[in-house]
């Protein structure tokens, strides 16, 4: 299966093409282009000449082919499903949640694409303002360049691309390497729903080859990046004056207060930790718990870990597939070792088949240890004693990361106390990290990155407010 790049409305023909195999059987899936700077280029002129397209086209007509692309993903949920499962290894039940979250995305961006608007300022609250009026409009920004990664590669590129959509600008995509045919996938959606030629534009190729084209060039007005915090640094640094949202790392962790029934949330912890090979954003990667409940949770979750299914992406029964590449693995199998090295307990896992990452849990990790203070992106989860949630809260905020936070409390005092003292972009009270739905504000502090996605959240960052000032003296 050989693709083509998407430019302008058209299928172009690459100059170079790279294979692309499946990171479970480790099989060739298909002929992938390798975008060239001239072509990449071409995709760039295309969304912009779009630009005015899509910045006098109605909301209604915008809202109109959101929801086609609705229509025509829930008749292809199944094929989408698959797509996702075969080039990312996800588990064919994740994979069906992520189009379903993808459909639900879309919608949110067909809703919001009808509610963009300004306010009216009462300028007479100054001296000097008296007899005149003003209100705010929201216009779209232009280009708007879409760089995604391979963790979510449907739901991920609906959270760009549906509210550039939506609210009138147009795109040029960057699909992650591993992950592009989700991405192609939805560019033909959207042909089909009727989006102007040019207003979505999917390149693919070498972020080191093309990256520096797409974050440079005068004709963007806005990147928004998801992947890793060394990149997105990158990205910041060089984009000038243009807009920049970034989606970075995290090691996401769980508070667990005294007097919680440890059976209710095991399930919920172990979903946390090891969904899609824990290769999510806010993966539950640390859990400090009150040393009264240590044993019994560290027994039950042990156990609840070990029955997991390990295996092919593609059966249903499947909890935990393969990594995204060899690399991983190996990288994932050093901070093992290292935290061994240094005094921390395997309670299971820490052992690999092929590309798969058994799923490990570590006991009495030091916070100065990889697998606790960076991204691990595996199927990894520490469990860690503390004295007091005070302690625990601590501990969650010594980190580089800041994207969301749980903790599980009944004590409605400490509750509100994590609330206010855990330095995170979200903080879920009795919830693990991991929550997620696709309408609600989500985005980090500190290395977790800057900016909010949430279709309502993203279209104000796509938007530029212009004032409108009246004199009826």
């Amino acid at each position: 299966m050989k693709k083509k790049l998407f430019m302008n409305g058209e299928w172009i023909e690459a100059s170079h093409y790279v294979q692309l195999s499946s990171p479970y059987s480790g099989k060739e899936i298909a002929e992938i282009p390798a975008a060239t700077v001239e072509e990449v280029d071409m995709g760039l002129e295309a969304a912009f000449n779009a630009r005015k397209t899509m910045a006098v086209m109605p909301s209604h007509q915008r809202a109109q082919i959101l929801e086609k692309v609705v229509f025509l993903l829930e008749k292809r949920a199944d094929e989408a499903a698959e797509i996702i499962a075969t080039e990312a290894a996800k588990p064919i039940s994740a994979a069906k949640a992520e189009v379903a979250r993808t459909i639900q995305t879309y919608k949110f961006a067909a809703e919001e694409a009808k509610r963009i608007h300004g306010e009216t300022i009462p300028l007479d609250a100054a001296p000097g303002g008296e007899g005149r009026l003003a209100y705010t409009v929201r216009e779209p920004i232009g280009v708007i360049v879409a760089i995604t990664p391979f963790n979510f590669p449907m739901n991920l590129v609906a959270h760009k691309v549906g509210p550039a959509i939506a609210s009138g600008n147009t795109v040029i995509l960057k699909p992650a390497g591993q992950t592009p045919l989700s991405a192609f996938f939805i560019a033909e959606l959207f042909q089909e729903a009727g989006l102007p030629a040019g207003a979505l534009n999917v390149v693919t190729g070498s972020g080191s080859v093309i990256g520096e084209k797409l974050v440079k060039d005068d004709r963007v007005q806005k990147i928004s990046f998801t992947g890793s915090p060394a990149v997105g640094i990158g990205i910041r640094n060089k984009a000038g004056l243009k807009r920049v949202t970034l989606e970075l790392g995290s090691n996401s962790a769980v508070i667990i207060d005294k007097g919680i029934d440890v059976d209710k949330i095991i399930a919920r912890c172990v979903a946390g930790a090891f969904g899609f090979q824990g290769q999510v954003c806010i993966s539950l990667q640390r859990v400090y718990i009150l040393e009264e409940l240590y044993e019994v949770f560290v027994e039950k979750f042990v156990e609840a870990t070990k029955a997991l299914k390990v295996g092919d992406p593609l059966d249903p029964k499947t909890d935990v597939s393969a990594l995204i590449t060899r690399n991983d693995v190996q990288r994932a199998l050093d901070w093992i070792k290292e935290a061994e090295r240094q005094g921390a307990k395997v309670a299971c896992g820490g052992t690999s088949e092929g590309n798969v990452l058994m799923p490990t849990v570590l006991l009495e990790a030091d916070p100065s240890l990889k697998v606790s203070c960076q991204e691990v992106f595996a199927p990894i989860v520490l469990i860690n004693k503390v004295k007091s949630v005070e302690e625990a809260i601590e501990l969650v905020n010594d980190s580089r990361y800041g994207l969301q936070a749980g903790i599980y409390t009944d004590n409605i005092h400490l509750a509100l106390t994590a609330a206010q003292d855990l330095h995170v972009g979200g903080v879920m009270i009795n919830d693990i990290p991991t929550f997620r739905v696709d309408h609600m504000p989500y985005g980090g502090v500190k290395e977790s990155g800057v900016g909010r996605e949430g279709i309502k959240y993203a279209i104000e960052e796509m938007t530029e407010q212009k004032l409108v000032v009246f004199n009826r003296n």
